[in-house]
């Protein structure tokens, strides 16, 4: 087995309970870790035997232009895709951040991290 990880891919989007944050949206962060078995491709070098990175980052780019007031939502949405589209993934874990939260005090970031194996 081995990891493929797409680290720190950042978008802006409208993820949020308030209507400013609907509205005007904010920076999110996220990171994903696959876990697949890479032995072929390791042993060919064709992109057909592994994850194609590509592939991968529009799925998550398109969760994310889809509003959710919670990042628990876009989250799920992002780990139930990945897994669906990508059957040879045999766990996952995504890290989706909101940066500068509006939570009254200096927040640098909210993360949670979501988790699935077949």
């Amino acid at each position: 087995m081995a990891k493929i990880i797409l680290e720190n891919m950042e978008f802006h989007a409208f993820h949020g309970c308030l209507e400013h944050e609907q509205q005007l949206g904010n920076t999110f962060i996220v990171s994903v870790s696959m876990e697949l078995d890479t032995t072929q491709a390791g042993e060919s070098d064709d992109l057909a035997h592994t994850l194609n990175y590509q592939l991968v980052y529009d799925v998550i780019r398109g969760q994310m232009e889809l509003p959710s007031k919670l990042i628990e939502h876009a989250g799920q949405r992002i780990l139930d895709s990945l897994f669906t589209d990508f059957p040879q993934i045999h766990s996952l874990d995504v890290h989706l951040s909101k940066l500068n939260p509006p939570l009254g005090g200096k927040v640098d970031r909210v993360t949670i991290e979501l988790s699935k194996k077949r």
